[in-house]
């Protein structure tokens, strides 16, 4: 997974509250496990207007032009800004894969459905809860500057517009794995010369038990 680091970005204004995780990803497209390649078709039924299957040749789809995602202003952009409640629905992985493929490090949004919220950590994704004042102050912003953009720095927890910042909360284990890069394996792999050493010593203890 790799590291957070204090970056800008363009913001996304995703004006929608309840984006469930079939949203995110329509169902159709969640048969590989490959956490790649989902980016595609983040938000499929909303940025085409016709029906979207894997392996679709995107030259031949009808673009809806109305969505935030094909305009101009806001590509390349890597903050999503979002309404209440984002990521409800399913518990389905794919959801945060397709938002990181797409090239998206972090989403604000006012609150985050749980599950989703944990699995934006253990996939390099950073939510950031800001209240509904300040997410709107943003929301505004981003629909009337062209190319508005925020930085995030994770180490001191702040969003930086301009010449103000704002502090946000985080878990300190959470924190901590976004910026040393770190899913579930990663944090096992930290653990490697031990577990090893234990494999070794048991295989001493109990021969009987190891089918080589």
């Amino acid at each position: 997974m790799e590291k957070y680091k204090r970056y800008s970005g363009v913001v996304i204004p995703l004006d929608r509250a309840n984006v469930d995780t079939d949203a995110i990803i329509p169902k159709q497209f969640l048969k590989s496990i490959k956490k790649t390649g989902f980016g595609k078709n983040l938000f499929d039924e909303w940025r085409y207007r016709d029906h979207g299957e894997p392996d679709q040749d995107e030259s031949t789809r009808q673009i809806n032009h109305e969505f935030v995602l094909n305009q101009p202003q806001y590509k390349g952009g890597t903050i999503l800004l979002a309404r209440e409640n984002f990521g409800c629905g399913s518990s389905r992985e794919h959801a945060p894969w397709a938002i990181l493929d797409y090239g998206i490090r972090t989403i604000i949004a006012p609150s985050f459905a749980d599950i989703f919220y944990s699995n934006c950590f253990k996939n390099g994704i950073l939510p950031i809860t800001l209240s509904e004042e300040l997410t709107q102050n943003f929301f505004e912003k981003s629909l009337n500057i062209a190319k508005f953009s925020l930085e995030i720095d994770l180490q001191h927890q702040k969003v930086i517009d301009g010449e103000t910042s704002y502090h946000f909360d985080i878990d300190d284990f959470k924190k901590y794995c976004l910026l040393e890069g770190l899913d579930d394996i990663g944090l096992t792999l930290k653990n490697e010369n031990d577990i090893q050493l234990f494999e070794s010593q048991y295989k001493k203890n109990y021969p009987w038990l190891i089918r080589e």
